[in-house]
């Protein structure tokens, strides 16, 4: 009897929501394998990661866990369930124990994006506020989805979820890549994280990497399939 496959969990990065894994759900679901797409908080590293961790340790069975953009920093620390057998990183942060998106940003220039932010605050209880940053509307389509139908990048525009500020200083806790095998998928001509920032924490963790070339960071809108036969192979090689 062949042996199930793992999970895939599916974890956002900021400034979108679940429904970007849509046409990769459809893809890996049409290859049998069982997908689970995570709500993502984008509050903070830590309390982000606690909940990623949280909904792995409640599914029974191995996992692989798949982080987009910010949600690599996220698999990064959450992946130290017992239960993770893979990390896949896709046009994502690759963190070090002890760093912090800014502290890895920093290394190089900085890409489109970070001129075309948008300051919000939202309330935190006792009277405080917090703040929070969402992309530009006007600037989302260059920046973030190049490579996407200009309909569906205005689409994609209005509907993002902005990430809290605190996401981009707090430090991964944990490095779960050191001791867990990992992919990663570069996207080429990426406008909201330095294609070289993806390369850089790819190679530190020894990851499995492909580059596409001329992919947004919205690869997995624009490029569902490469992007799902990519989660597949790192399927395969845990099953």
């Amino acid at each position: 009897m062949t042996a199930a496959p793992p999970t895939v969990v599916l974890v956002h990065g900021a400034f979108t929501d679940a429904a970007g894994w849509l046409g990769v759900i459809d893809e890996l679901q049409r290859g049998g394998v069982p997908v689970l797409a995570v709500a993502n908080p984008l509050r903070g590293l830590a309390r982000d990661a606690a909940y990623v961790a949280s909904v792995v340790s409640q599914i029974d069975g191995p996992v692989v866990l798949v982080g987009h953009s910010y949600g690599g920093a996220l698999i990064t620390v959450a992946g130290t369930a017992d239960n993770v057998v893979g990390l896949v990183y896709v046009a994502a942060y690759v963190l070090e124990e002890g760093e912090s998106l800014r502290e890895l940003q920093d290394r190089f220039p900085a890409p489109p994006l970070v001129g075309s932010l948008k300051q919000w605050t939202y309330p935190v209880g006792g009277g405080e506020t917090a703040t929070e940053f969402s992309v530009a509307p006007e600037a989302f389509p260059s920046v973030f989805a190049a490579d996407v139908s200009p309909p569906v990048a205005k689409v994609l525009a209005s509907a993002q979820r902005p990430l809290g500020s605190s996401a981009f200083t707090e430090t991964a806790s944990a490095a779960a890549w050191r001791t867990t095998p990992s992919w990663a998928l570069v996207a080429g001509a990426d406008q909201a994280i330095n294609p070289d920032v993806e390369r850089f924490g790819a190679h530190r963790a020894g990851a499995t990497t492909v580059e596409v070339e001329g992919a947004s960071h919205a690869i997995t809108v624009s490029q569902p399939a490469t992007v799902a036969d990519f989660i597949l192979d790192a399927v395969r090689a845990t099953s």
